[in-house]
């Protein structure tokens, strides 16, 4: 079975207790736009849509899709950056029916390849002029020899694709509302709206698909929890095309009639940005938790009422720098397969400062399970954090295997994090602890180890590999490849031409190379990955002090 549903009963208990409603993302959003037309949309360096003129743009691009050939159903990859374009092609794939997948633009080859197959995409969004790398000849290479992959669609001026600009020219506005209405008017809002990607455990990124009217809840469900209304101004600086940009940036400011500020990951263009918008909320990752140290930083909140810090572990002097401020801060710490916790408004500065808070939806369930079992922790202890409920997945999209290990047999998604309930002026919050899985955390971008040290282990000279997290300041941790290799030491550029050459995404090759005699192992026989991450760690320590 390709798609997990959500079991009948629950799907009952979801829709009675008002949380899952009937229509499309695309409907909800056109019925936000009649009541909010003249307010701003979305803004950014570029240029600004008002809610009336996105709806009518995108409107008009979908009906040029259709007029492609694309049908309900048929899957798009995004391949796209940070711009007012990204935004409109993602209202327009929807509008035409059509299933968003949601990949990077760092993605290359080796990630594109897999999921594009396992989805059956028919056609390829991607952005010109992408600085470094030619995303339209990349897509037109994944093109060939691929069994379903028609269309190369893209944002900017190249002949190689068909531009979005182009999408819709003479087709007439009236028509193009038809055509959306009779469209959406086939879809079941229960049917996959878009298709997200994990952090990967094993190999290529495994798909997570949302559905539309749990993906839209969980959007409003955010939205709502921040207390969010038309006058806000929410400022997102990390992808767009990505879970938490989706939810947290698109498709929960929307619902509310609110903007989305939306900026690129530089802070000189960002912050700025944010001044002149008179910015009201931020969501700050990994990537960004420097930002307060920025000279613009200031001028840049002068608005800001509401500091979101995503991340398992919030630095405690970045958490008392922004407060110290008059700053409000809260966390959030969310995954693409669904669960959202939240330190909403009203929560105490004790739990906002020290925890993740508690779920984001009335009807989430989590537990805390001894890893590997089905059995519940102590009160208190750490443990697995387990979840199921009304915005989260039963099941990743064609991978019966994987789902047998992923899900409990009562549906819980196994998350892999380390977690503990903590009990806080009478209301128990999740800590987060570390995690089951052994991924690092790049900026909020997940690298599963074991993909990169079987990467390793394709270059002819690497004959034993070992992959660990080691700490950044800027970006939370990094990638460290301990490797034991046949003839003379490999050179980290050595390494990285070798990841160049199987197409790797840039994110996911090591930043560092350590050569041993041999991989350290336990007594059972498994790679040391705790003696690797303390010596790592070590190593850096010796080189900030100057030891030797």
């Amino acid at each position: 079975m390709t798609l997990v549903p959500h079991p009948p009963s629950d799907v009952r208990r979801y829709r009675d207790a008002g949380l899952w409603g009937t229509a499309t993302i695309a409907t909800e959003f056109h019925r936000i736009a009649l009541l909010h037309p003249d307010r701003d949309a979305v803004v950014t360096t570029a240029g600004r849509l008002t809610f009336r003129e996105l709806d009518e743009r995108t409107d008009l691009v979908a009906a040029g899709l259709a007029g492609l050939g694309l049908r309900p159903g048929d899957p798009v990859l995004f391949q796209v950056t940070n711009r007012i374009e990204s935004v409109v092609a993602w209202y327009a794939v929807l509008k035409a029916g059509l299933v968003p997948v949601a990949t990077l633009a760092a993605h290359r080859g080796h990630e594109i390849g897999g999921i594009s197959r396992r989805v059956g995409a028919v056609a390829h969004l991607v952005e010109a002029g992408l600085r470094g790398f030619d995303l339209v000849g990349f897509a037109r290479e994944q093109q060939r020899d691929h069994p379903t992959l028609r269309h190369v669609l893209v944002i900017g001026d190249d002949a190689r694709g068909v531009g979005l600009d182009s999408l819709g020219a003479g087709i007439d506005p009236r028509g193009a509302r038809a055509l959306v209405e009779t469209i959406q008017a086939g879809i079941d809002p229960d049917a996959v709206a878009v298709h997200q990607l994990s952090g990967g455990t094993t190999g290529v990124p495994k798909v997570i698909p949302r559905l539309h009217a749990e993906y839209w809840y969980n959007a409003v469900e955010y939205a709502r929890s921040w207390g969010w209304t038309e006058r806000t101004r929410v400022a997102h600086l990390i992808p767009i095309i990505h879970n938490a940009g989706v939810v947290c940036a698109v498709h929960a400011p929307h619902s509310v009639g609110a903007c989305l500020v939306l900026a690129t990951p530089d802070l000189d263009e960002a912050l700025p940005l944010m001044a002149r918008e008179a910015a009201t909320h931020v969501l700050l990752g990994h990537g960004h938790y420097r930002a307060a140290d920025h000279p613009d930083f200031d001028a840049a909140v002068k608005a800001v009422t509401q500091v979101v810090l995503s991340g398992a572990k919030v630095p405690p002097a970045l958490f008392d720098g922004i407060e110290a401020r008059g700053l409000w801060s809260g966390q959030l710490f969310g995954m693409g397969e669904g669960l959202f916790l939240t330190t909403r408004p009203g929560t105490s500065r004790l739990a906002r400062a020290t925890t993740v808070g508690t779920p984001l939806s009335p009807l989430d369930e989590i537990r805390i399970l001894e890893p590997g079992t089905e059995t519940q922790v102590a009160s208190g202890a750490v443990g697995e954090l387990v979840c199921r409920g009304p915005y989260t997945l039963r099941g990743y999209y064609d991978a019966p295997e994987h789902n047998a290990r992923a899900f409990t047999r009562e549906g819980f998604y196994r998350t892999g994090d380390l977690a503990a309930l903590v009990e806080i002026e009478g209301e128990h919050h999740v800590r987060i602890e570390g995690r089951i899985k052994d991924l690092i955390n790049r900026g909020g971008e997940k690298i599963n180890a074991e993909e990169v040290e079987l990467l390793l282990l394709r270059h002819p000279r690497v004959t034993a590999a070992a992959v660990v997290a080691m700490p950044d300041p800027r970006l939370g941790e990094r990638t460290c490849a301990f490797v034991v290799v046949d003839g003379p030491e490999l050179t980290l550029p050595e390494v990285q031409e070798h990841f160049a050459a199987l197409d790797v995404a840039k994110f996911k090759w090591p930043e560092r190379v350590e050569h041993l005699t041999e991989i350290p192992r336990t007594l059972v026989g498994k790679l040391d990955k705790k003696r690797l991450a303390a010596e790592i760690a070590d190593i850096l320590d010796a080189e900030r002090t100057g030891r030797s």
